[in-house]
This record gives structure tokens, C-alpha cells and sequence, in this order.
């Protein structure tokens, strides 16, 4: 069984809609695939839709946090997407994105970057839009050679030139709501060091306490030497360990299914979820 419990689509910063990012992860061979917007599910109507036959939709979202100035993601998994508190908040992140790049717009005006807002909207359509829509602007426009190029001090890493901060959750707060929402959480890419700075182990122990279900040991961005090391600070503290592409379709140049969960796992993260239930697909239609 090939799992992959962390994909985007372009209800967020994907490429793919999400009715192709399911049809493409069944044609990956996936028999599992999680969709994890970016602090949205809007996008869950319209896998499900389109959801064929044999693969199974996990519902989620990657929820946008900082602990003591340092941005870390959260994977919520199967949560109840209307409970109150939690949807407010993902609006609060999701409202603040607009200003946050037009802020990063025009930072990279007065570096005297032609970049214009209309041209970042144009790339974002309808998705939530984000720092990887303005990257792909400076892309366009010749700056950078790559969308992870533009993720440095020079443009927009966190703290960076054209960097602009966005309204984030505690991620213990995160925790909290998730767990209220009858979600699960896994720490996404905690040791991510190429992205930015990373929060100490110790914050890892800490979450832990508070109620973190599991970590993302197998991901692109981590070493073979970081992800045996993660694995073993799980077993340590008794978290669950999760294996995902972080797949954003052209975006990125991973590819569904370049890391997966374990069954077991997966198992595991669907006896603890309360809020909703993985969806099999019965041949969606959607084009």
C-alpha cells in the first residue's frame, strides 16, 4: 500500500486543481493521498468529486504557525473542517495573505524589481495566495532560476529582504484546535534547515507533551542522516512518523509518492481522528 499524507493543489499554491492531483496520484499509484492546503479545505468538494475508484482521499490542511519567531507548518489530519474555532482561525491566516504579498510586492519594488500584484493574482487564480506565487513571479521575471531559489535572505525567506510576516497560529494553540476538531497532527518537515531557521528538538519534546501526534521524518528537504535522527527523537517520545512528497505539482520538482507512510502509521493516524473519515473514491467524474 503507497501512502503520501501531504500533497497541495491549487487551492492553495499547487499547480494541479484537485480533481487532477487525485487522478494524477491514482495514476501514480498511490492508494492513499492526503490533501493538505495550505490553512484551507476548500478544495475537498472537488477531489472528492473526482476521487477514482481505489484511491482513498485523507482530508486535511497544512496550518501556518510560529513559536518564538521561527514559521513551522502543522499537518492537521481529519478533522471536522466547520468546527468554529478552528475554521476561524484558518480564515484569519487565510485573510491575511492578500496584504502579506502586496507587502512583498511592493518590497521587491523598492529593490527594483519590476514585479507588479497583478502578475502575482494572475499566477495564484483562485488559490490561497502565498510566498511560492510571488517566487514564481521572480521566475518569470528572469530574478531567480527556480521557485526555491527565491527562498533565500537575498528575496524570501523568512527575515529576508522582501520578506513580509502573516497573522500564525501557536502552534500549541494549533494542537489544541485540532485535537477540539477530532483532527490529528503531524509536525510537517521539522528539520527543514535549507527553508529557514528550524525549532530546536526541545520544542519538539515540548510539543509533544502538549498533545503532537507525529512528525514528518521523510521528506525531500531532510538527509538520510536527519531523517534516521528524527525517527529516533520519535521513538523517544513516542510519536508517530510520516513519509510524504510535499507535492505542489510544477511548482516543486518532487513527485507524488516520492516518500511515504507506512501502513501501520496510517492506520494508526485514522484510529485517533474523531472529526472526519477517509473518503474511497467510486470513480470520480469531475473534468
Amino acid at each position: 500500500m503507497r501512502i503520501d499524507l501531504h500533497t497541495h493543489s491549487t487551492a492553495s499554491d499547487g499547480t494541479d486543481t484537485p480533481a487532477e492531483l487525485v487522478r494524477n496520484a491514482a495514476a501514480a499509484g498511490l492508494d492513499i493521498v492526503a490533501l493538505t492546503d495550505h490553512d484551507t479545505s476548500r478544495g475537498y468538494a472537488e477531489a472528492v468529486a473526482a476521487l477514482p475508484a481505489g484511491l482513498t482521499l485523507v482530508t486535511g490542511a497544512e496550518l501556518s504557525c510560529r513559536l518564538d519567531g521561527v514559521g513551522l507548518h502543522m499537518l492537521a489530519y481529519l478533522f471536522d473542517p466547520d468546527e468554529p474555532e478552528l475554521l476561524s482561525e484558518r480564515e484569519l491566516v487565510r485573510d491575511d495573505r492578500v496584504p502579506r504579498a502586496q507587502g512583498m510586492v511592493t518590497k521587491l519594488q523598492d529593490l527594483g524589481v519590476p514585479v507588479t500584484w497583478e502578475q502575482v493574482a494572475r499566477i495564484a487564480g483562485d488559490g490561497s495566495v502565498g510566498r511560492p506565487h510571488v517566487a514564481e513571479a521572480l521566475v518569470e521575471l528572469g530574478v531567480v532560476g527556480s521557485v526555491s531559489d527565491a527562498f533565500t535572505p537575498d528575496w524570501l525567506a523568512d527575515g529576508g529582504r522582501a520578506y513580509v510576516g502573516k497573522h500564525e497560529l501557536d502552534p500549541f494553540d494549533a494542537i489544541r484546535l485540532v485535537k477540539a476538531a477530532g483532527g490529528v497532527t503531524v509536525f510537517a518537515h521539522p528539520a527543514a534547515a535549507k527553508r529557514g531557521q528550524v525549532v530546536p528538538e526541545s520544542a519538539i519534546a515540548d510539543l509533544a507533551a502538549a498533545g503532537l501526534d507525529g512528525i514528518e521524518t521523510d521528506h525531500m528537504d531532510h538527509e538520510p542522516a536527519t531523517r534516521a535522527r528524527l525517527r529516533g527523537l520519535a521513538a523517544d517520545l513516542g510519536l508517530l512518523v510520516t513519509g510524504s512528497s510535499d507535492y505542489h505539482g510544477s511548482r516543486k520538482t518532487c513527485v507524488l509518492g516520492e516518500f511515504t507512510t507506512d501502513p501501520e502509521v496510517y492506520g494508526e493516524i485514522t484510529r485517533r481522528a474523531t472529526g472526519a473519515f477517509p473518503v474511497p473514491g467510486a470513480g470520480g467524474t469531475t473534468a
